[in-house]
């Protein structure tokens, strides 16, 4: 099996993990906030020495393209970039919803497999970044940006249980009132939960281009203008 350097920087933790054989050989986290720009560089340094160290050789290096913070998801992409063109490895990227999903499903809930995952990203005010997934990855509803109402999934809901995961699915809560609806707590995205999906990835040969990949951020990303207080 292929020694991965995993990176997760589309949320508020910043983490890098070692992971080799299904199992994590190493990892570093950082849970004080957006502090990527300032913690990356030296995880991944110390990863590489580690790697180095025991002798393990890099086979690829994964990253979180999103959806996710878009400062975050650059830095990730960038240190992933580097480092995948100087060891002259592939590079894979996870999607962050996926990685959500997947780590629902490890987390050894009574899941009968017929219920459906919500992995959400936290947005703008009732706006989350969302997709459905089974449990075999499918895609009910394609990922993209919603609004949140009480209407919500309303169709999905009488149907089958969903499950509503991440720091984007709290907003939730007070909106959509359903016997079927449920939430798990607790539920960020790191690095060490990627190993599923990048050894998948890794055996499948589906790596990115190196010179032309872009984190997925699902929409424009959009900055405000001070107005005029003289006008």
């Amino acid at each position: 099996m292929a020694t991965i350097l995993n990176i997760e920087t589309s949320g508020k933790i910043c983490s890098v993990a070692v992971t080799k054989d299904g199992a994590v050989e190493y990892q570093l986290e950082d849970h004080e906030g957006m502090r990527h720009a300032e913690v990356l560089a030296p995880f991944v340094k110390k990863c590489i020495e580690e790697i180095d160290r025991r002798e393990l050789g890099l086979d690829a290096v994964s990253v979180s393209i999103g959806p996710g913070s878009y400062t975050g998801l650059r830095i990730g992409l960038s240190m992933a970039k580097g480092l995948a063109f100087s060891r002259d490895v592939p590079l894979i990227g996870v999607s962050t919803l996926q990685l959500l999903a997947v780590k629902a499903m490890f987390r050894n809930f009574d899941f009968k497999g017929d219920e459906l995952l919500v992995p959400m990203i936290d947005a703008r005010r009732m706006e989350v970044f969302t997709g459905v997934y089974d449990f075999a990855l499918n895609e009910i509803e394609r990922p993209g940006a919603r609004i949140i109402d009480s209407g919500a999934w309303s169709e999905l809901l009488e149907a089958r249980h969903l499950y509503f995961i991440g720091e984007g699915a709290e907003k939730t809560r007070d909106v959509i009132k359903h016997e079927n609806a449920h939430w798990l707590t607790g539920m960020a995205p790191v690095a060490r939960d990627m190993i599923a999906l990048s050894e998948k990835h890794y055996r499948e040969g589906r790596f990115l281009d190196l010179a032309y990949s872009t984190p997925e951020y699902l929409k424009e990303y959009q900055t405000t203008t001070p107005k005029n207080k003289l006008n």
